[in-house]
């Protein structure tokens, strides 16, 4: 397949199965577009990689391992991968297709947002993040557009193409930092590692900008921006937005600060404190000092180990675009085993930042200082007196006490921070029942927060709690449960007689689909309405979101009607029946067909109805009598015998009322109905 630009994609086949039906969005790296996949006929969307970008080879591996770590996580807050593949020049992956919008088309419209509004969207993406964490992913991305909102309000994280396995080097000589300006972590601008907490700073930022309707930091250059994170901590939202408690600037300040060991551990951590601070303001909390030292992160003592990782804030070289226009700039740095130069691509453009060293004017040797005199000696002198001794030991005893203070500040900052803490149980897995007896012998409270689906708890039991196990928690602090109600099922209904629409609104209702509509005649259910499911019985329980199919009755079956005329009447009536026939007989005397036989059939030919009555007349062969003897009898008496039998008299001889001497045909004789019997007589 030739490589063709975003619009002539359009109508284009991928790899003989994906139609390009139309254009969603292009990004830095990749074009996404909207596509009909042939074989399994559904709606998909499809990204394919930019043409000609850099390594190809290198951007090709990063393509294939977006496929392979997104298809690692299954869960319903994460963009589903479905396949990926190369068809030719173009590299290209297969995603699930999600309605809605993203969440900078909904901060477009809504920012500043409301607080509780801001921190359950961040929720939702909090506990995709869980997901990836807890299977050792990182993203590496988080931004606002890759944060996809349903039109029930549902949030999907996308774009896991930047994601790495933890276990895996991610600054080593020679690989790619790829990120979003303006929610990139400092770690990753200096090319210290990239890990869970990396995340966790982009979250922050974005929760920043979701309260303020600002970016975290502005500069005349993405680069700039970039240095920022690094150089300077991200504001107080309260700043921009007076009013906010206190314990959500703490939260802000906790995710985004710049030593990654003060930020949440990672999204679980962050989950847990976000839900504390939803908690403090549903509760009407106007401000939570205790809550929000216990969310501040704590101040460290600059250290000289940390100079290494600084980069120089000189004015970049070669503007590549504002950092704060409508579109985040993404920005792909090379990560060199040293930090002699910095390289940035932005855009198509390329800034070099000098990084530590020697200025220009220090380049040439500076002239050679005269040489000092050594200092002289001073001579001994007589031992300090009097006051001297006292000036000595009072500044003794203020050394010992500035020890003594030290000493206590730091036993108070260890016992407010870290001290008074207590290690959360491990109530998971237990039943309700078991945790909370548990937790109370542990001197805690415990409550249930919520109840929740679980494939894999059983009912009853503690899926998870905040804190989590281990977290850090005060004594006699609550612990807050979900507890499972068991795997999620949903009853099939039973559908005979619906239309497929009416069909696929009842299963809506019962959080099920309508699956593929395979078609059949019957006898009693119209055409255009459900015979019954396919593949399972009604009653059954089956997974949220399970497709039903069903069959759908195309009505009564034609059949072509086949003429038995001339057969016996078994085999007319058998033939007639193994079509599809209801057969109605009928029998009449013929004297040209023998008894037995079809003589007609109605209708003979043609197209009827499963289940239409065919009539078959049938041959009772011809209509004979026997002819009754009525020698003996008078005229008057034998005339009415043999009339009563059918029969036509003639009188060959004798007059009047005479006696019937002789009759032809002779008595007992079989003729047909209607003969002529002649009598004769004597007077």
């Amino acid at each position: 397949m030739a490589v063709v630009g975003d619009d002539a994609m359009i109508g284009q086949l991928v790899h003989d199965r994906y139609r390009i039906t139309g254009f969603i969005a292009r990004g830095g790296m990749a074009s996404v577009f909207t596509a009909q996949d042939t074989r399994l006929d559904r709606e998909v969307a499809v990204k394919i990689m930019h043409h000609g970008l850099g390594d190809t080879d290198q951007f090709t591996e990063r393509f294939q391992r977006e496929a392979k770590s997104a298809a690692r996580l299954n869960h319903h807050n994460v963009v589903a991968v479905f396949d990926q593949g190369s068809d030719g020049p173009i590299t290209y992956l297969v995603m699930e297709l999600v309605p809605g919008r993203t969440l900078r088309e909904v901060m477009r419209h809504e920012s500043p947002m409301p607080t509780l509004r801001a921190l359950d969207l961040v929720e939702q993406v909090l506990i995709a993040l869980v997901a990836a964490h807890d299977a050792g992913i990182v993203h590496r991305d988080i931004k606002p557009e890759n944060v996809l909102i349903t039109p029930d309000g549902d949030v999907k994280v996308a774009d896991f193409g930047l994601a790495r396995a933890v276990s895996s080097a991610t600054t080593a000589t020679g690989k790619t930092l790829i990120g979003t300006v303006s929610y990139l972590a400092p770690e990753v601008v200096v090319n210290a590692g990239t890990d869970a907490r990396s995340d966790v700073y982009s979250v922050g930022a974005m929760l920043y900008e979701m309260l303020t309707g600002l970016k975290p930091h502005h500069a005349e250059s993405p680069i700039q921006v970039a240095y920022k994170h690094v150089h300077e901590d991200i504001g107080p939202p309260s700043a921009q937005r007076p009013g906010l408690p206190d314990y959500v600037d703490a939260l802000v300040a906790r995710a985004t600060s710049r030593d990654r060991d003060r930020r949440s551990a990672d999204a679980r951590v962050l989950l847990q404190q976000l839900r504390q601070v939803q908690r403090a303001l549903r509760d009407g909390l106007e401000d939570d000092p205790e809550l929000a030292a216990d969310l501040r992160p704590t101040p460290v003592t600059p250290s000289t180990s940390d100079a290494g990782a600084e980069v120089d804030t000189a004015p970049v070289a070669g503007r590549a675009g504002s950092a704060d226009d409508g579109a985040d700039t993404e920005v792909v740095a090379g990560a060199g085993a040293d930090v002699g130069m910095s390289t940035m691509v932005l855009g198509g453009a390329t800034a070099m930042t000098p990084a530590p060293g020697p200025t220009p004017q220090d380049a040439a040797p500076a002239p050679p200082e005269p040489p000092r005199r050594p200092a002289p000696t001073p001579a001994p002198g007589p031992e300090p007196q009097g006051n001297d001794r006292q000036t000595s030991r009072r500044g003794r005893v203020l050394l010992i006490l500035a020890l003594l203070l030290t000493l206590l500040a730091g036993l108070g900052g260890w016992y407010f921070g870290i001290g008074r803490y207590e290690s959360t149980p491990s109530l998971v897995n237990m039943t309700e029942q078991q945790a909370q007896t548990a937790a109370e012998k542990a001197g805690y409270t415990f409550t249930v927060d919520s109840r929740d689906f679980s494939e894999t708890v059983p009912l009853g039991s503690v899926i998870s709690t905040s804190p989590g196990p281990g977290d850090r928690i005060l004594p006699g602090d609550r612990i807050q449960a979900v507890v499972s109600k068991g795997p999620e099922r949903y009853k099939v209904p039973d559908l005979r007689g619906q239309t497929p629409e009416a069909a696929e609104a009842i299963l809506e209702e019962t959080k099920l689909k309508l699956g593929d509509q395979n078609e059949a005649f019957d006898q009693d259910v119209p055409e255009g309405q459900i015979i019954g499911v396919d593949g399972v019985a009604v009653g059954d329980q089956v997974k949220r979101d399970t497709a039903i199919d069903v069959v759908v009755s195309k009505g009564r079956e034609p059949l072509e009607v086949q003429d038995f005329t001339g057969q016996t009447r078994e085999a007319a009536t058998s033939g007639l029946q193994d079509i599809g026939f209801t057969v109605t007989a009928q029998e009449e005397f013929s004297d040209s067909v023998p008894a037995g036989t079809v003589i007609r059939q109605d209708p003979a030919s043609g197209t009827k109805l499963r289940g239409d009555a065919i009539t078959i007349v049938v041959s009772k062969g011809p209509d004979v009598v026997q002819v009754p003897d009525v020698e003996g009898m008078r005229k008057n008496e034998a005339q009415s015998t043999l009339e009563a039998a059918g029969l036509q008299v003639q009188v060959l001889f004798g007059n009047g009322n005479f006696e019937v001497r002789a009759q032809t045909p002779s008595p007992g004789s079989t003729v047909k109905r209607g003969s002529t019997v002649q009598i004769l007589g004597i007077n």
